[in-house]
């Protein structure tokens, strides 16, 4: 993490760059929901210890067809960006990168548990990580924090049911609620994929387990468990 070529990064030329990298994002897919043949899930989990703040980053990998776990890999380390709203990725793109070199391959697809499009530049960390994976990404958030002032319309009590999100009159995300009884999750285009086919790609990967889909989950679970060995 010491690495980091973001830790002195001004706020100011952080935003110029999300700024710079929105007109780069393509919501368009070349592939069919089911054309991805392996999918990771990206989480990270925090703690202090001391003075100083880390953080584990673990991405395990599924099967498409079959959603069963094919890899799992995780890195750990101080963590140098503070916490800024809307600047997530300059804070946990260094691990990220660094656990997704220890992969013996490549995956077609990345879900994260955060935003992408749905930001106020546009820029969540599904998208601005995409641009160093150079992989289609799909963000999913558990909760949703009004972007602009804007809420959201809560999505009919029925499984796989939603609603679009609008910021300034255009999509960017959208709130689907994927089970019935349950909280909806909120789905957004990281890059290199459409909305309609990153919401058919959650939809796939959630089981009666959970709310969330499976990648997402899995490393979630699996962060959680690394944190309690490390810290």
């Amino acid at each position: 993490m010491d690495n980091n070529p973001w830790n002195k990064l001004s706020l100011e030329h952080a935003i110029q760059l999300q700024t710079e990298l929105r007109s780069k994002v393509i919501q368009k897919s070349e592939r069919t929901a089911d054309g991805f043949q392996t999918v990771a899930g990206i989480d990270l989990a925090y703690w202090n210890h001391g003075e100083d703040e880390y953080a584990v980053c673990c991405i395990v990998v599924l099967d498409q067809k079959t959603r069963q776990v094919t890899e799992s890999q995780y890195s750990f380390g101080r963590v140098e960006v503070p916490y800024i709203p809307g600047c997530l990725a300059f804070r946990e793109l260094p691990l990220i990168l660094e656990t997704v070199k220890k992969l013996t391959a490549r995956p077609d697809l990345y879900f994260f548990d955060g935003n992408g499009y749905l930001h106020s530049r546009r820029m969540g960390i599904a998208t601005h990580a995409s641009f160093y994976l150079e992989r289609p990404t799909i963000g999913v958030a558990k909760k949703y924090h009004k972007v602009n002032g804007v809420d959201f319309t809560m999505p009919a009590n029925e499984k796989y049911a939603y609603t679009d999100i609008l910021l300034d009159e255009e999509v960017c995300g959208r709130a689907l609620r994927t089970h019935k009884d349950v909280k909806p999750v909120f789905v957004s285009v990281g890059n290199y994929i459409d909305l309609d086919t990153a919401t058919e790609l959650v939809c796939w990967f959630v089981n009666e387990e959970s709310h969330i889909p499976l990648p997402t989950r899995l490393a979630d679970l699996e962060t959680h468990r690394r944190r309690r060995e490390l810290s």
